[in-house]
């Protein structure tokens, strides 16, 4: 969904009714592939394919008059997106497939003749003629793309969104040669070797007392209720925003870096390795008790990094900057004098005050390792500087002038 056309859905009451019932058929038929695809084992035959299990949805869309009332096309394409991503596991490019569920997962999609059922209706408005639902209105925020495909989501927050399958094609380089290096933070978002700090937007403090207060809100509330519903829904409301945002802020860096510099470095890091809660710690004196392990600092560390949008900057700059992203080891970038190459941990006076205790330079932490960044710095981990000569050497004498 972030290399395609996304537009802002507004259907009517009942045509949200009837594109719920389309999701639901389109769930329906992916858990049902899938719970076949999981029923494989060796002493078995092998599992039906697309081909056997479109010949039986026909044969079920004759049996099922509330399946039938749906629409062939969306059905179809559920078995055509689930055999899609059997392959990509199986290729080793995708996780494995999951159980789709009601409330999270609420999409479908619509490919042929019917995908091109678009029509202008003025300078900001646009209709897309749904399968069995009829014209639905969509904001022109762009260009409607010429797409044979789009894809009806909805998130939960309760928005509705049509997107085209039209990946844009990738920025030029501005050709001026220059390099520029990206530091990935919590508190600084991303620094860059120039000197520039930049700051992903999050919630403001009024935001963030709203959603503590609704999420205490949903601890008191009945499971199953009304009203517990409607809380999750405000929540949900105030997390979209916040990655509205986010992405947002995502877009409009990497469109800048990418048309301003010719090669973009940056660290190579695994964020989802990075991200992870920390395991249990057993006590070894208590059976079966439990010791800290740092859980809730560890937590705010991968709220923290999350919302800053490490993973999305670099991959929306391997978009629009194609073949112009390296990434490089991210070891002792912070530790490491961008001057003279002196590498310690006492160089990092504070999160943002880098001094070299070798030669004095001082910088903004995060800038000076933007800039090892940017010079593809590897630093070697057996010594604190640099050998620059020989160690079989014989000490020589100083001399002065």
């Amino acid at each position: 969904m972030d290399s395609m056309s996304r537009f802002r859905l507004y259907p009517t009451a009942a045509q949200q009714a009837a594109l719920l019932q389309h999701c639901e058929h389109a769930r329906y038929v992916w858990n049902l592939a899938l719970e076949q695809w999981s029923m494989w084992t060796r002493d078995k035959g092998p599992t039906p394919g697309y081909v056997e299990q479109a010949r039986q949805l026909t044969e079920a869309r004759a049996a099922f008059g509330w399946l039938r009332a749906g629409s062939q096309t969306v059905q179809q394409q559920a078995l055509r997106d689930f055999n899609q991503a059997v392959k990509n596991f199986y290729a080793r490019t995708h996780r494995r497939p999951t159980w789709r569920k009601a409330g999270l997962h609420e999409g479908f999609r619509i490919v042929g003749s019917q995908a091109s059922r678009i029509a202008k209706l003025n300078r900001k408005w646009a209709g897309v003629n749904v399968p069995k639902v009829g014209w639905i209105r969509f904001r022109l925020s762009r260009a409607v793309p010429d797409a044979k495909s789009y894809r009806i989501t909805r998130d939960r927050a309760g928005r509705w969104h049509i997107a085209f399958a039209v990946i844009p094609p990738p920025l030029p380089a501005p050709g001026t040669g220059e390099v520029v290096g990206v530091d990935r933070g919590v508190t600084v978002s991303a620094a860059l070797s120039t000197g520039e700090l930049l700051t992903c937007p999050v919630l403001s403090e009024a935001e963030q007392v709203r959603l503590k207060h609704l999420q205490r809100r949903l601890d008191r509330c009945r499971r199953g209720s009304r009203r517990r519903q409607r809380v999750k829904t405000n929540i949900a409301k105030l997390h979209a925003r916040a990655g509205d945002r986010r992405r947002d802020w995502v877009e409009k860096t990497s469109t800048d870096l990418a048309r301003r510099f010719d090669v973009i470095r940056v660290e190579a890091l695994r964020i989802t390795q990075m991200t992870r809660r920390p395991g249990p710690k057993p006590d070894p004196e208590r059976p079966g008790a439990y010791m800290a392990n740092g859980r809730h600092a560890k937590g705010g560390l991968n709220r923290g990094i999350l919302s800053n949008g490490w993973g999305g900057l670099v991959r929306r700059l391997e978009h629009k900057a194609l073949g112009r992203v390296e990434k490089v080891n991210p070891a002792y970038t912070s530790q490491t004098c961008s001057g003279c190459g002196h590498r310690t941990p006492e160089n990092r006076e504070s999160q943002a005050v880098f001094r070299c205790a070798a030669c004095g330079h001082r910088d903004n932490a995060d800038v000076n390792a933007a800039i090892n960044i940017a010079a593809g710095r590897a630093v070697s981990a057996r010594r604190e500087t640099p050998v620059r000569v020989s160690l079989k050497r014989e000490p020589q004498l100083t001399t002065s002038t």
